[in-house]
């Protein structure tokens, strides 16, 4: 009788740095009763999309609150007693000034905290797996393209149906299912620290966007211009709107409606100097409650795109 396969252990975590006299150092933790050298996770907790799991992990780890930057990737590898295991990284950016305020106490889960350059990181880390996250990690630093800020692009949560709706249609309400989703994604989207939350017109837009403007603090701000009521072939409007948002270099959420989203999409990779990729046109194709972070370098004259990831929300 064949057993049936495990479900894969799902976890996030990130790779922590600062730069120290023009140099880089990452954190490493000293786990308690692993015995082993790795870099801050820890699995995800039902309700949780993944993004969310890596800033609680860390916090709960390390004691820090972080920004998450550009994505790393995945590891995936098999526990003891063979259950694979995937684990998706990020990098995070922690203040110098920050990071030595910063006072830790061992405890049953990591014994202590060091901060180390990069090269000696890879000496100490216990497992290859962890080496290659950090060696992705050196590349983006090499390649100037660490420091970045996200453009968060968030399609509405489930609503009315149109045929089932007897006002105008940038009336129709989210069902229970899109609050859940909305309530979903918040935490996942907090988790790179967007500054400015912009949103259509639309009520079910304005409602998706809720979630996150309570998890966040960020104002909300309502144009027409990204609303599907507005909606041209050209897609002007909405380049014009993509462009002075990634011009301020802000980390911003664009919430909007499935026959916009590619038109955001286009204009923002346009505008960071990347070609629509296929990667780039599945990261339009976002169901209700789905959201896609364009990462931008924020260092170079022009904020060069540099990484994309979507995420869906964590309810059934």
């Amino acid at each position: 009788m064949t057993s049936t396969p495990q479900a894969p252990v799902r976890a996030a975590g990130a790779v922590l740095w600062k730069i120290v006299d023009g140099k880089v150092r990452v954190l490493v933790v000293h786990r308690t009763q692993h015995k082993d050298v790795s870099l801050p996770k820890g699995k995800v907790d039902p309700g949780e999309t993944l993004p969310h799991t890596a800033v609680r992990e860390i916090a709960e780890e390390t004691g820090f609150d972080v920004v998450l930057g550009a994505p790393l990737g995945t590891v995936e590898y098999r526990l003891p007693g063979g259950r694979p295991k995937t684990v998706h990284y990020w990098s995070a950016e922690v203040d110098p000034g920050a990071a030595e305020r910063h006072t830790y106490g061992a405890n049953g889960e990591i014994l202590a905290l060091e901060w180390v350059p990069l090269a000696k990181a890879e000496k100490k880390l216990s497992y290859e797996h962890d080496v290659d996250v950090l060696e992705r990690f050196a590349a983006q630093a090499e390649a100037g393209r660490a420091r970045t800020f996200p453009l968060v692009v968030l399609r509405h949560g489930k609503a009315m149906p149109p045929e089932q709706w007897d006002g105008p249609d940038a009336t129709r309400p989210l069902l229970h299912r899109g609050l859940e989703q909305s309530a979903s994604v918040a935490g996942g989207i907090a988790a790179y620290g967007p500054e400015v939350l912009v949103t259509s017109v639309a009520a079910r837009c304005v409602a998706t966007i809720a979630p996150t403007a309570a998890a966040t603090g960020a104002p909300v701000k309502e144009v027409r211009s990204i609303s599907q009521d507005a909606y041209r072939a050209d897609g002007g409007r909405v380049r014009a709107q993509v462009v002075k948002r990634l011009q301020r270099r802000l980390g911003t959420v664009l919430c909007s409606h499935g026959p916009v989203i590619p038109q955001i999409i286009e204009a923002a990779a346009e505008f960071g100097g990347a070609h629509l990729t296929p990667e780039l046109r599945r990261s339009a194709a976002l169901s209700t409650g789905d959201f896609t972070v364009l990462h931008f370098s924020r260092e170079t004259e022009r904020p060069w795109l540099v990484a994309v990831e979507s995420h869906r929300p964590a309810v059934d």
